[in-house]
């Protein structure tokens, strides 16, 4: 009897379990996710030079580098997928000429737009703009991504009895 009981428990926990878009097997919006994976394996593969330049505090740095790891160089740009379950039906979805647009006026979801423009099937590029805020803290980014020439990372935040901090990251590939 207790292993039953016990059987039942398991179960149950794991039918609590939250699973993301595996109820339909397809995507309702553009993946994101799907498209960084593939950009990170072949960039791995073709390991670019990238003129990497951070700004912080009011200083440049810049450097020519070879990136180690490009799974987690793009990891900010996977997260910013719009495909969770959760957010189900709170995009809307809009063309714009040679793009389409996904944005969201609601404010627990920190993706608000989502841009990706086209020339034919190749993705020429890719803008995401995030924006979280709560009474204590304000934050505000923008990512860019052009495939073999550019990727930008630009964030502000906001912190109550703080300075604000803002810092920009631009890798432009080398040619």
């Amino acid at each position: 009897m207790k292993k039953y009981i016990l059987g039942l428990l398991v179960l149950g926990l794991f039918s609590c379990v939250k699973r993301e878009n595996q109820s339909t097997g397809t995507l309702l919006y553009f993946d994101l996710k799907g498209y960084f994976e593939k950009e990170a394996n072949r960039l791995q593969q073709a390991k670019p030079t990238v003129n990497k330049q951070v700004l912080s505090k009011g200083e440049t740095e810049q450097k020519a580098i070879q990136i180690a790891n490009w799974k987690s160089e793009l990891a900010v740009f996977e997260a910013a997928d719009i495909n969770k379950a959760s957010w189900r039906g709170e995009f809307t979805i809009k063309p714009l000429g040679d793009g389409i647009s996904y944005t969201t006026t609601n404010e627990k979801i920190p993706v608000k737009k989502l841009e990706i423009f086209k020339t034919g099937n190749k993705i020429t590029s890719i803008k995401i703009y995030k924006s979280s805020e709560n009474r204590l803290y304000l934050a505000k980014d923008t990512l860019i991504y052009y495939p073999d020439s550019l990727y930008m990372v630009q964030s502000a935040q906001k912190i109550k009895l703080l300075a604000p901090k803002t810092y920009r990251i631009v890798g432009n590939f080398s040619k």
